[in-house]
């Protein structure tokens, strides 16, 4: 059974992926609509064949490409995935039986479990979930056009809901790879942020990295998934700490220049 449910998806090189991704949309949603930023590999037509509908969009930034995937879906009511999260059965039998018989849900969000798959295929159950805000009605709440930032404030007027059932993201195929993603990221993000200084950035410099770790590994649990736990939780405490980082360089230099005038 598909609900009046519209699943957009972007990508960039993620043929490996892509069908798992399209066809677990296809266990809730009416129609998968694909956000293409100029892939060089075989995304296209592999995502065209599981059943999507493909645009072709230059990238124009994390929030301005969900924009275009917002536009182009026919429901109001949207579920948003990345290209490495792929919906469980318990997730769809979840969502199935919010829009039961008809049935409109009373709330306008809801957040979602994320449980990560490590490149050894373990599901990481005893971590702690995040919850992201992937379920959403449209005509309430859109996702914020901005090239750096793709997810929404929510406003407290709004009512939201907690799902159980869980979304499985594949976020990395390797440490280097986790490495790169999460680096070149916040590369982009930095570019468009607004330079900012003072004592709260240089503070994270200077003693930010060993809380990151410990919050990444000790207080959301991912020291119970092995190996990769740890390796997953240092390599983005250090990519967190690069954000700051950049910022108070960013800042240096653009102080330095200042005085040079």
């Amino acid at each position: 059974m598909r609900v009046p449910i519209s699943c957009y998806i972007r990508t960039l090189n993620e043929e490996l992926r892509i069908a798992a991704t399209v066809r677990s949309a296809f266990l809730v949603a009416d129609e998968v609509v694909v956000i293409d930023s100029g892939s060089s590999d075989a995304t296209v037509a592999v995502a065209e064949a599981a059943g999507a509908r493909v645009i072709e969009q230059e990238w124009l930034g994390g929030g301005h490409q969900k924009r275009v995937g917002e536009e182009a879906c026919r429901h109001d009511w949207l579920l948003d995935l990345d290209a490495d999260e792929v919906v469980t059965e318990e997730l769809a039998e979840e969502i199935l039986s919010l829009f039961h018989s008809g049935t409109v849900p009373a709330e306008h969000v809801f957040r979602i479990p994320l449980l990560y798959v490590d490149p050894a295929g373990r599901i990481w159950r005893k971590a702690r979930a995040p919850r992201r805000a992937k379920l959403y009605d449209r005509r309430q709440i859109r996702v914020p056009a901005h090239a750096a930032w793709d997810q929404f404030e929510i406003p407290e007027a709004l009512r939201v809901r907690r799902l159980e059932g869980p979304l499985l993201h594949h976020a990395f195929d390797d440490i280097a790879h986790l490495s790169r993603k999460q680096t070149a990221h916040e590369i982009r993000r930095i570019r468009h942020l607004a330079t900012r200084g003072g004592r709260s950035v240089a503070l994270k410099v200077y003693a930010g990295l060993p809380y990151f770790f410990f919050r990444n590994y000790i207080l959301r649990r991912r020291w119970r998934e092995g190996a990769y736990g740890f390796m997953f939780s240092l390599t983005t405490a250090y990519t967190h700490w690069l954000r700051y980082a950049m910022l108070h360089e960013k800042h240096l230099l653009s102080t330095r220049r200042t005085k040079a005038r």
